[in-house]
């Protein structure tokens, strides 16, 4: 009887590492936001990023202010474009990147205990993206 158990118990196994294996591994890409303009995709588990046409002091500044109000901002490097914070007991990492004169990458990074916790980058995310598009 014990034999028997022992194959069943595998399989159950199998079955809930597949989707956990499935959901950890390579690039997932979704399109969040759909408020006009704000919008960006999910690169991987923990991280979103999207384009403006904002220059990047004002994107900087927008980020600053964001953060400000969600969480608590621990390190600042603006010359890097570099912004870490802690937003709902989560470390976020946000970096705005000049692609050229007049556009902008924002990345907003979150993870928990060394786990994503891609609604809070969302949440970010699209905060920032909406109070850049009111501007």
């Amino acid at each position: 009887m014990k034999g028997f158990l022992f194959p069943q118990k595998k399989v159950f196994m199998l079955a809930l590492l597949i989707p956990l294996v499935i959901s950890f591994s390579g690039c997932i890409y979704l399109l969040v936001g759909g408020i006009g303009a704000v919008g960006g995709y999910i690169i991987s588990p923990d991280t979103v990023e999207g384009i403006t046409n904002k220059d990047e002091d004002v994107v900087w500044n927008a980020v600053v202010k964001i953060i400000s109000i969600m969480g608590t901002i621990e390190e600042e490097i603006p010359e890097g474009g570099t912004l870490i914070a802690r937003v709902n007991n989560t470390k976020v990492t946000v970096t705005v990147m000049p692609i050229n004169d007049s556009t902008v990458k924002l990345s907003v990074k979150a993870r928990k205990h060394f786990f994503p916790k891609i609604t809070v980058a969302q949440d970010v995310f699209v905060k920032i993206m909406n109070y850049l598009q009111d501007k």
